[in-house]
């Protein structure tokens, strides 16, 4: 099947199922960090953004949104058309690779499954990095599998420049190759045509002058100290790690509905092998099973060991490869296998719309689009108003209202700044309630209605310790501690967002408000 025509399809079928999405405003990382990077990277040519403090991410999808913006105009139907036209090569860069892997009947399906499967469907559009990165770790792979190291190197390259997490693939590669050197032939065939080490670790040099680069203009080579404090030195602690690589275990094997896909292949293993036409079906080579599995165990013990937040899409270059080894299973070991596959997709669609019985972030399926509306339609009550008042929120719904640029909001909005809504913090805003007149509140954690492990008193202290948990308290409890009243509030599914005014409503001077409640400082 020729790639163009394959990536024409993909596009077509993808565009079309996000549509109603491409015009939404920018939501939480989006907002507070990748589109004013790359908004400035379109105004002033600079690979380094200074209307946001650098997190030392490279800028190689900066640079492809910020082109978009060049040719076809600023509006978040533009960003989010170039996210998709990148989510299409990126599922043919799949296709490809499941196709060398196995066969095409399996490329199609794994693709069908990734697609839809609700972490990528939910990237499809947004303005992150994790989905270029994996998409172009699938061309490195494909590329490996093809025996060719000049693209092998090219490819991983380009995704190490897209995310600098991707380096772990062909690092997770070259160990591989080094174990194969020990194991029976059986298990690595063709040795002697293996991809060079060398390939493998060419991708190391560019993200390494990126980083120079970055250290040469800013004086730090990981992004900011909060930044580094926050991913990296902060998550050394042991009893974190056992509780991430469960987490991160669970995010490549079974979350949201991938445990339906991960259960029916290993009930397949206990079926023999189907023939056709008296020979057994293929496998995918347990060589190429072994180097899939050395990049997913790669990113679930590097994703325990780093990140603030666990967030699935950190996993994204890993879990498509488990689709595509379940995939294959099922349909080496079962008959009717086609509608197997046919009953994962249908689960992957529903949990586009069903939110998990534990907490989970929004960005996972199509709650971020509930947390859209909900901000949309606060702020703009908030900004109709309340036009010239002063108001206290969080981030990132202080980017929201600061920047109208980001598509809340027609005209800024001054905002006195707390962590979160948390009673803590809003009996520390409450001390100061003279410094502003209104307060957008909302949540800025998912809360199912009746999580599992609720009454877990130690399971609570870890999420406070390790993974910064707090409860949000809703509007009406808010309002007493600040001493006004509610005039806004909505909830959709879990989330919530509502608007409190004050007793006594005016424009308020700040100057003397506290650290902790000054204007955000990102």
């Amino acid at each position: 099947m020729h790639p163009g025509l394959v990536f024409a399809l993909i596009f077509v079928i993808i565009f079309v199922l996000h549509a109603p999405l491409l015009r939404l405003p920018y939501f939480w990382d989006e907002a507070g960090y990748y589109i004013p990077a790359a908004r400035d990277l379109l105004l002033t040519g600079s690979l380094i953004p200074h209307t946001t403090v650098s997190n030392a991410h490279p800028p190689l999808v900066l640079a492809w949104i910020a082109l978009w913006w060049k040719c076809a105009g600023y509006a978040p139907l533009v960003t989010r058309s170039a996210m998709v036209v990148l989510a299409a090569f990126s599922l043919l860069g799949f296709f490809r690779l499941a196709e060398r892997a196995s066969n095409v009947q399996i490329a199609i399906a794994s693709t069908l499954c990734t697609a839809l499967y609700p972490v990528f469907f939910a990237q499809t559009t947004m303005a992150q990095v994790d989905l270029a990165a994996a998409g172009l770790t699938f061309w490195g792979l494909a590329a490996y599998l093809e025996e060719r190291p000049i693209a092998t190197a090219t490819w991983f390259s380009l995704a190490a420049l897209s995310k600098e997490t991707a380096i772990l693939a062909p690092l997770a590669l070259l160990a591989w190759e080094l174990v194969r050197i020990t194991v029976p032939r059986h298990m690595a065939p063709r040795r002697r045509e293996r991809v060079p080490g060398a390939a493998l670790i060419m991708p190391v040099l560019p993200l390494l002058l990126w980083y120079g680069y970055h250290y040469f203009r800013t004086g730090y080579v990981f992004g900011n100290p909060e930044f580094f404090r926050y991913n990296v030195s902060a998550t050394f602690h042991p009893l974190r790690f056992v509780l991430a690589f469960g987490l991160r275990l669970w995010q490549a094997c079974g979350y949201l509905h991938l445990w339906i896909l991960t259960l029916a292949a290993m009930g397949a293993m206990l079926l023999p092998p189907l023939k056709d036409n008296g020979v057994e079906r293929k496998r995918v080579a347990v060589a190429t099973q072994f180097a899939f599995l050395a990049i997913v165990a790669a990113y679930v013990i590097a994703m325990s060991l780093i990140g603030g937040a666990v967030l699935a899409r950190y996993m994204l270059p890993g879990v498509p490869l488990v689709i595509l080894l379940g995939v294959s299973t099922l349909r080496r070991r079962l008959r009717y296998w086609p509608g197997a596959i046919a009953v994962v997709a249908v689960a992957f669609i529903a949990a586009w719309f069903w939110n998990p019985p534990y907490g989970f972030s929004p960005e996972d399926n199509l709650a971020y689009r509930d947390y859209i509306v909900l901000h949309e339609n606060a702020e703009r009550f908030l900004e109709a108003r309340y036009p010239m008042a002063r108001a206290l929120t969080a981030w990132p719904a202080s980017d929201e209202l600061t920047r109208p640029w980001l598509g809340y909001v027609t005209r800024p909005v001054q905002v006195v700044r707390i962590e979160d809504f948390s009673i803590d913090e809003l009996l520390s805003a409450a001390d100061y309630r003279d410094h502003f007149a209104v307060a957008l509140v909302f949540s800025t954690k998912y809360e199912p209605a009746q999580p599992l492990l609720e009454h877990w008193a130690r399971w609570n202290e870890w999420k406070r310790r390790f993974f910064g948990y707090h409860r949000d308290l809703p509007p009406e409890a808010a309002a007493q501690i600040l001493g006004g009243r509610v005039v806004f509030a909505e909830e959709k599914k879990g989330q919530w967002a509502g608007v409190i005014e004050l007793q006594r409503v005016d424009i308020l001077d700040a100057r003397s408000s506290p650290a902790s409640l000054q204007e955000p400082t990102l």
